[in-house]
């Protein structure tokens, strides 16, 4: 796909969450590789008004060589790409029902949500939960890192998801599964709830 092509998919995929509330205000950000770099979403920008002229780019080193300057949490797209070579796209939100997951006190650091669903398994499978650190402290990134290898997808305790995809389609689905799965988990929480059996999941995951 053109890198124009890549633009207008950036701004029409992120659209699309805000519309339905996945992303507000000027919060979240989305990122994918091209051949010679990153795209990636400018900060303090709204998903639901995105410039594709504005988008910003990056070098293969990460450095910003044109559009508006890159999200504050560049780091953490950096540090999927390069934990998971095969990675062509990650989407990063503070979307509602998976930051208060995030910020609950009794879920497993290990695999934050139970396997409520197959889609769930197929699209996210296990969901390590990171310790909090401050908006754009770098030991943050380092911790991600230390995650990636093992998980294409984690939560950031009180703060939100970031996932990685093959393409910008694949993760934007997997971060929209993981956010209703959130949401079925809060509406479920204090009633006896039958989640798939480890023969279901290993099936799956085969």
């Amino acid at each position: 796909m053109s890198e124009t092509k890549l633009r207008d998919e950036i701004a029409r995929l992120a659209k699309s969450m805000f519309d339905r509330g996945l992303t507000f205000g000027s919060s979240g950000n989305i990122s994918v590789r091209t051949e010679d770099g990153w795209l990636m979403t400018p900060t303090g920008s709204t998903m639901g008004n995105l410039d594709p002229a504005k988008i910003s780019k990056l070098d293969a080193a990460g450095n910003h060589i044109s559009g508006d300057k890159p999200t504050k949490e560049t780091f953490l797209h950096i540090a999927m790409y390069e934990e998971r070579p095969k990675t062509g796209a990650v989407v990063h939100l503070h979307s509602t029902h998976s930051v208060a997951v995030s910020c609950l006190a009794d879920i497993d650091p290990r695999n934050v949500l139970p396997p409520i669903t197959a889609y769930y398994v197929m699209k996210i499978g296990k969901l390590p939960l990171v310790p909090y650190f401050p908006p754009g402290d770098l030991d943050l990134a380092k911790a991600v890192r230390e995650m990636a290898s093992d998980h294409h997808a984690v939560l950031l305790a009180n703060h939100g998801p970031v996932v990685a995809g093959t393409s910008l389609e694949d993760a934007v689905y997997a971060t929209e599964e993981l956010e209703e799965t959130a949401k079925l988990y809060l509406m479920l929480k204090d009633r006896k709830t039958r989640f798939l059996t480890d023969d279901q999941v290993a099936a799956l995951r085969s």
